[in-house]
C-alpha cells in the first residue's frame, strides 16, 4: 500500500525536497495534505502534480487564489486556511507520516496535533521541540507514533545510534556524547567586529547548503545549532553537557556519536536534504534520495574546531537558555524569530540580533513549560517584548 503523507509547508526547500523524493517513489508514496503560507501559485502546481485530498493556505484572500486555479485546472483538492487548518490537515486527510516542515513556532501546534495523532512525524521543524519539549515528547508516547528526526544532524545522530537505544538515563548503551557539527556559515572565519554592516544577502549566502533566508540567518549567527542542541537533548536524552557542537566546515560529517569503549561513529554524506527525508520517509528501508555519491578521493581534508562563543554569542545564549528549561527556549526562539525577521527586512543591524534575544530573555521570567496554553502566552509576550526592543533600537 502507498504510505500516504502530508506536507506542511510543502514550499520551502524542505517541502520542495520532499516531493522530490516523493515524485521519485510513486510506487510508495502518495501526498494527501499540502500547506503553505504565501506562495499560492507554487503551491497550486504542486496540487495540479500531486492531487492532495487538501491544501491549507493563511488567509481566505489566498484559499480564492488557490481555489480558482485549481478549479481553472479540473484539481478537486479541498481548499481550506488559517491554523485551524493546519490541524485538519494532519488530522482528517488520512496520512500515515506527517513532515513538519514550517518553519519556526507557526509549526508547533499542527506538529503536536499530529504527535497526538498517533502519526509518523517526520521533525523538520526543531522549533515545535524547543518551544513545547517534554510536552510534544509526552504527546508522541501518548499517540504511540514515531518519531524520525530530519534536521541533517539529528537525523546523523538517529543513524549513528544503536537500533536497542533507549532515553533512559541508566540505559544508553555505551552513548557517551552526541557531536553536533556546523559550517560555522558565511561568517565563520570574519572576526565579529567586521560585521556591523552585512545585509541580509550576506548573510543568506550560506557556504554549504541551500536553505530559506529565515535559517540561512540563523546558520550565519550559529542560533540554529543552539536551537539543535536544545532539540537534542529532547531526542536522544542525554544531558546537556553530553552535547557537545563542533565547527565543520566541509559539512562531510553531519554529527557523530561518541561510545564508551573509545569508538566514534559518524554519518557522512553530500550537504544534502534530500538523504535525511528519503530515510525518515522509509525507515527502516533506504530508498534512493537523488543525491550524488560521497567520493573520499576528492575530498581534499575534513577539519573540526570548536566554537568560539564570543563570536556567535546567539549559540552562547541558546545554551544559557537551555540550562534554565521551562520556558526559557520559548522566549529565545520567539525573540529570535522577531529580530531575524527585523534583520532580513532591514529594520535591525545584524550584531544587534543576540542583543535583542539576550535582553528579551531577561525581561521575559521564566515560568515552567507545562502546558501548551502557557508557552503560547510567553511565546506571545516575548514577541511583544523583542518588537518593543526593536522599535527602540530604530528610532
Amino acid at each position: 500500500m502507498l504510505k500516504q503523507i502530508a506536507i506542511l509547508g510543502s514550499t520551502g526547500s524542505i517541502g520542495v525536497n520532499t516531493l522530490d523524493v516523493i515524485r521519485a517513489h510513486p510506487d510508495r508514496f502518495s501526498v494527501v495534505a499540502l500547506t503553505a503560507a504565501k506562495q499560492i501559485e507554487r503551491l497550486a502546481e504542486q496540487c495540479i502534480e500531486f492531487k492532495p485530498r487538501i491544501a491549507v493556505v493563511a488567509d481566505a484572500e489566498g484559499a480564492g487564489r488557490l481555489s480558482k486555479l485549481l478549479a481553472d485546472r479540473n484539481v478537486k483538492t479541498q481548499v481550506l486556511y488559517g491554523p485551524e487548518a493546519l490541524v485538519t490537515a494532519v488530522t482528517d486527510s488520512g496520512c500515515d507520516a506527517v513532515m513538519a516542515a514550517i518553519v519556526g513556532a507557526a509549526g508547533l501546534v499542527p506538529t503536536l496535533a499530529a504527535a497526538q495523532a498517533g502519526k509518523r512525524v517526520l521533525l523538520a521543524n526543531k522549533e515545535a521541540l524547543v518551544m513545547s519539549g517534554n510536552l510534544f515528547m509526552q504527546a508522541m508516547k501518548t499517540g504511540g507514533g514515531e518519531l524520525l528526526p530530519i534536521d541533517s544532524e539529528h537525523n546523523a545522530i538517529f543513524q549513528c545510534l544503536p537500533d536497542h537505544f533507549t532515553k533512559t538515563p541508566s540505559d544508553h548503551f555505551g552513548v557517551e556524547e552526541l557531536w553536533l557539527t556546523a559550517s560555522g556559515g558565511p561568517f565563520r572565519d570574519v572576526p565579529i567586529t567586521d560585521l556591523a554592516d552585512i545585509t541580509p544577502d550576506q548573510a543568506c549566502a550560506h557556504p554549504n547548503w541551500v536553505m530559506g533566508r529565515k535559517i540561512s540567518v540563523d546558520s550565519a549567527t550559529m542560533m540554529n545549532k543552539g536551537l539543535e542542541v536544545i532539540e537534542a537533548f529532547w531526542l536522544f536524552g542525554l544531558p546537556l553537557e553530553k552535547i557537545k557542537v563542533f565547527i565543520h566546515p566541509q559539512s562531510v560529517v553531519h554529527s557523530m556519536v561518541r561510545y564508551r569503549d573509545g569508538s566514534v561513529l559518524a554519518q557522512m554524506g553530500q550537504p544534502d536534504m534530500r538523504t535525511p527525508i528519503a530515510y525518515g520517509l522509509a525507515w527502516p528501508e533506504r530508498i534512493d534520495a537523488g543525491v550524488a555519491q560521497l567520493n573520499l578521493t576528492q575530498l581534499a581534508g575534513l577539519s573540526f574546531s570548536e566554537p568560539n562563543l564570543s563570536q556567535f554569542p546567539c549559540l552562547s545564549l541558546a545554551f544559557s537558555a537551555a540550562k534554565s528549561g521551562g520556558t526559557a527556549p520559548t522566549v529565545l526562539n520567539a525573540a529570535n524569530e522577531i529580530a531575524v525577521a527585523a534583520f532580513l527586512d532591514s529594520g535591525l543591524p545584524y550584531l544587534q540580533i543576540a542583543d535583542v534575544v539576550e535582553r528579551t530573555l531577561h525581561t521575559v521570567p521564566t515560568a515552567p513549560a507545562d502546558s501548551l496554553e502557557t508557552i503560547l502566552e510567553v511565546d506571545a509576550r516575548a514577541r511583544q517584548i523583542a518588537n518593543d526592543l526593536i522599535n527602540k533600537i530604530k528610532s
